[in-house]
């Protein structure tokens, strides 16, 4: 299930520069950046954000990048090498969404 709240937030946290440099990483246009945006929020699990981010990093890029790849049809390279820029924005965000709770 795909947490519609999260994909606002990274897609507002990325903004319209970040989104272009992501759809160029992949050979498309803005709309299947968001696209690929939407499949790894959807692909990451829920335990997401537990332990260091680079250990995060390190065990989400290979998992999540083959099942983006699967859904959106990318290059699995190309989809990996988007992953580089946009899971640090996703966990980024979960970072100040976790910080900000009461």
């Amino acid at each position: 299930m795909r947490d519609e709240a999260l994909l606002r937030d990274v897609l507002a946290e990325l903004g319209d520069d970040r989104v272009q440099e992501l759809a160029g990483e992949l050979g498309t246009g803005p709309e299947g950046a968001r696209e690929v945006v939407g499949a790894t929020v959807a692909a990451l699990p829920a335990s997401v954000g537990d332990g260091s981010p680079v250990g995060v990093l390190s065990k989400l890029t290979g998992p999540t990048a083959q099942s983006v790849a699967e859904l959106t049809g990318l290059p699995l390279p190309a989809v990996t090498r988007a992953l580089e820029l946009l899971l640090p924005v996703i966990l980024s965000v979960i970072g100040e969404r976790r910080r900000d709770r009461p």
